[in-house]
């Protein structure tokens, strides 16, 4: 089965997350989407066939499934538009089903998700003091106005936001330690988040749940911030942007346009480029 490697919410012709998108006329049995994922070597790869007036997806990390990855939809969306021409794509996953918009402009290529439904809560004292252990943090570290959440948006993650951006650039824990953290508490991330502004993040995304110290884009877990913003009030203006990979070279953008109702989807959008 051929694999694309596409990076999704690139900064022009660098950065972004790689992602892994295979499109055929039927899915692979499990076990070989497994190995393919893992053979590939992405945090993610986005495995495709056509399903009525849509397309069925799921997706793999080099470990595991996953039930929902942003930047390999981003990177499906762009291969869809490549193959199929610019439109808005139908996908069903295995927990939702969501949309993926793919567009061409001269040689350069975009995409935009709706993502499932947001729901945030939040995190118990238990799993806060744990995820701040990990991460060699204290109470003292986190930004009061955005407090610990437990969020989702078609999978799971915590949402740890922080006073100051140097703590998030020296971000650095165990990958065993985190991948047993996540696993236990069913996590497929944790995002570290600073606010500069109302509408403007920096973030950064640790990945141990699929065996990947960090991704450098992660639109799932974009969708899940914004979702929490909603949640508690934070004045984002229906918009915010945020800025991902930057402190391993692999600098990412993120557009998130966030809707007033609660719950409701949130659109999350960038850039791609087709890797060689």
């Amino acid at each position: 089965m051929d694999v694309l490697r596409i990076a999704a919410f690139s900064k022009g012709p660098e950065g972004g997350n790689p992602a892994g998108v295979a499109i055929g006329d039927a899915l692979p049995e499990t076990a070989e989407m497994q190995r393919i994922a893992a053979e590939v070597g992405f945090s993610e790869t986005a495995f495709a066939a056509p399903d009525g007036e849509g397309w069925r997806v799921r997706y793999f990390s080099p470990e595991s499934e996953v039930p929902f990855c942003g930047h390999a939809t981003i990177a499906l969306g762009a291969a869809l538009a490549m193959q199929q021409g610019d439109g808005v794509f139908p996908l069903t996953l295995n927990e939702a089903e969501i949309t993926v918009e793919g567009r061409q402009n001269g040689g350069a290529v975009s995409g935009a998700l709706q993502s499932p439904p947001t729901r945030s809560r939040p995190l118990d004292e238990d799993l806060l003091e744990r995820s701040l252990a990990l991460f060699g943090l204290t109470h003292d570290d986190l930004d009061p106005r955005i407090p610990p959440a437990f969020a989702e948006a078609g999978a799971t993650h915590i949402v740890l936001g922080l006073k100051e951006r140097v703590t998030l650039a020296a971000m650095s824990y165990d990958l065993d330690a985190g991948r047993k953290l996540m696993n236990d508490a069913g996590l497929v991330t944790i995002a570290l988040v600073h606010a500069e502004g109302e509408q403007r993040f920096h973030a950064r995304n640790a990945f141990a749940s699929g065996g990947v110290l960090e991704d450098p884009a992660t639109g799932a877990a974009a969708a899940a911030l914004a979702g929490t913003l909603r949640d508690i009030g934070w004045p984002h203006g229906g918009r915010i942007e945020i800025f991902q990979g930057e402190d391993m070279g692999a600098p990412s953008h993120l557009i998130v346009e966030i809707p007033g109702e609660r719950g409701s989807s949130i659109r999350v959008s960038g850039s791609a480029r087709v890797m060689t």
